[in-house]
């Protein structure tokens, strides 16, 4: 076989059969298909789509590319949570040690920021001396003594998509709903979790941007899964609006802490606690009680495990960026809208996401938030705060946040969407 008649079969709306697929995902693993054949590859699956059979068979070549971890060997059931990317979503970081503080095993693996959504590990990166690489028996370590392990997938484990991964970020495929599933679900199903809880991001700030095809990407992936023995349910939750009050690096560690300390924004607090519990249910473990864990205290302290069995210090000073610029409200009145997706970018263009593949982000750029939907505000009044290193970058990021807030008179009735929309299992 060869990688244009690939190409073009998928180019030509036709559909690839299970020998194209195991070939080309085997070969560009391999280096035998160039980066530039893979990027028009996805991209003609981005426009042209793929059925659940090629998805399926994608998503089984991903796997086969490189090893399976089993964890059958820990005294408690384990069970993962994947988030498809949202603005400000940093459910992740308390999500972890609190599920584990409840007594299941929370087997993390995450990447690193794709296009305007930013990445848990980027986000880690910034407490001094935390590590995202892991062997697997150090990954094993962390879970049997801490509960809980956040790291990057190692270059054994589905290594086909940690390099297409990177490529989608680069090349504006992103968004295709084939390659998305595929991506997600070869690696949770080759890390061997027990149960898998979904986030599906619906919204401006989310890849998915209406219900149909978050439900659509939902069925994909929970089918995924059971067909492969991994009891898995999806949340499909609102990315109209950021969550919580950051999103940047370094700012969404310390919301993320404030969260675990027992305080942190309503919606982020009430949507940790909802997929906690769906993990916990999915785990046998019905009766845990994450809001008492968090009240508790208990799961900071595995927090703190978590951080320090991985090289960092939860005590660290966090970096914060060297120049700010104040956004004020342009009216008085009812703030009605503030679109995730113009700070997802905004903050991207700020330096907390990357540009190529190779770019290292900045630890302390990002957006700070002073008001949400549904706050009554004046005009000149502080609307959000930007950070960043490099202040020649303000005048960009502004760009992006024209028109991105709308206000009503007040005394307008106003009501926000709920966290989580639909459930899908």
């Amino acid at each position: 076989m060869d990688a244009i008649s690939v190409i073009r079969t998928k180019r030509d709306r036709g559909r690839l059969t299970d020998a194209q697929i195991d070939w080309v995902i085997d070969a560009y693993t391999r280096g035998e298909v160039a980066d530039e054949q893979m990027s028009s590859l996805a991209m003609a699956i981005l426009l042209n789509g793929m059925d659940r059979a090629e998805i399926a068979r994608w998503t089984a070549a991903m796997i086969k590319s490189g090893e399976r971890m089993d964890f059958s060997s820990l005294p408690v059931p384990t069970s993962d949570k994947h988030s498809t990317g949202g603005v400000g979503d940093k459910i992740t970081l308390p999500l972890a040690p609190l599920v584990a503080a409840c007594g299941a095993a929370v087997p993390q693996l995450s990447g690193r920021g794709l296009g305007h959504t930013g990445g848990t590990l980027d986000k880690l990166e910034s407490i001094p001396g935390w590590r995202a690489l892991l062997s697997n028996d150090e990954m094993m370590d962390v879970l049997r003594n801490v509960g809980s392990v956040i790291c990057a997938a190692g270059d054994g484990l589905a290594p086909a998509d940690k390099k297409l991964y990177a490529l989608r970020d680069v090349t504006g495929t992103v968004e295709a709903i084939p390659l998305i599933a595929s991506s997600i679900m070869s690696k949770k199903i080759a890390e061997g979790t027990g149960s898998l809880v979904l986030d599906v991001k619906v919204g401006s700030g989310a890849f998915m941007k209406n219900l149909a095809d978050a439900r659509e990407l939902a069925s994909t992936m929970v089918g995924l899964g059971t067909d492969h023995g991994v009891k898995t349910v999806a949340l499909l939750t609102d990315m109209s609006t950021p969550l919580g009050l950051t999103a940047g690096n370094a700012l969404e560690v310390r919301e993320s802490v404030e969260v675990l300390a027992g305080g942190g924004p309503a919606d982020v607090v009430e949507l940790t606690i909802a997929l906690a519990r769906e993990m916990l249910v999915a785990a046998g473990l019905p009766d845990a009680d994450p809001a008492k864990a968090l009240a508790d205290g208990s799961a900071m302290d595995h927090w703190r495990r978590m951080i320090i069995a991985q090289g960092g210090d939860p005590d660290a000073a966090l970096p914060v960026a060297r120049e700010q610029h104040v956004v004020t409200a342009a009216e008085s009145g009812i703030l009605t809208k503030l679109d995730a997706y113009a700070v997802g970018v905004s903050a991207w263009r700020l330096g907390a996401g990357r540009a190529r593949k190779e770019d290292p982000v900045q630890f302390g750029a990002g957006i700070e938030l002073h008001a949400k939907p549904g706050d009554t505000v004046t005009a000149g009044q502080p609307l959000m705060t930007l950070h960043t290193d490099t202040p020649e970058k303000f005048d960009y990021a502004l760009q992006a946040l024209e028109g991105a807030a709308d206000y009503a008179p007040a005394g307008t009735e106003f009501t926000a969407n709920p966290i989580v929309l639909d459930r899908i299992s």
